[in-house]
């Protein structure tokens, strides 16, 4: 079965319909493109850039996402744990990835920069490396999350347990250590 490969395309102010079936993306654009509740079932993405998209809601089953840039995009509540795990990598700047999900996921090395992930769920991923610049963590979901040598220190409203998280070195900001007490359930004044 042949499989249909768009190379170095842009495409702008387009929804699901409109984009070519199937197939796999090698170094694309796309920009103000409506993709909400769209199914990108096993499609394919590499080396790909999406500006000022909406994805919120977008089904990602057997989804290909190799080195993506995300910018000023809405991924709320997707489901990035369904994606392909080879070569799975993705990074982020000023999006809102509140809800969304990265369940299992390996992500090392990824950015998060100035990202809502507000109720996103980390369970059981590989961040490590990864960096949370100036991002809101409330209520975001750490359980058995491979944190090492991540970079959190301009990040907040974050509650992760240590002994439950791998976080050897780690880095924090001092605003962040109530976020890394909360199990002992005292007051931090000052």
């Amino acid at each position: 079965m042949a499989t249909n490969i768009i190379e170095d395309e842009t495409f702008s102010e387009i929804t699901i319909i409109q984009l070519p079936s199937g197939g796999t993306f090698e170094n694309c654009k796309f920009i103000n493109c409506n993709f909400a509740d769209a199914n990108f079932f096993k499609m394919s993405f590499m080396d790909c850039r999406f500006e000022s998209c909406n994805l919120s809601l977008v089904h990602l089953s057997e989804t290909g996402l190799q080195d993506i840039f995300f910018k000023d995009c809405k991924l709320n509540e997707v489901d990035f744990s369904r994606c392909l795990d080879f070569l799975f990598s993705v990074s982020f700047e000023d999006c809102i990835l509140d809800n969304a999900i990265f369940h299992k996921k390996k992500n090392k090395g990824s950015r998060f920069v100035n990202c809502s992930m507000i109720e996103t769920d980390l369970t059981e991923a590989d961040l490590t490396d990864a960096q949370f610049i100036n991002c809101n963590l409330h209520r975001a979901s750490f359980s058995y999350t491979q944190l090492k040598n991540a970079d959190l220190r301009t990040s907040y409203n974050y509650t992760i347990n240590p002994d439950e998280n791998n976080i050897k070195k780690a880095r924090f900001g001092i605003h962040g250590l109530p976020g890394l007490l909360t199990k002992y359930d005292i007051r931090i004044e000052g």
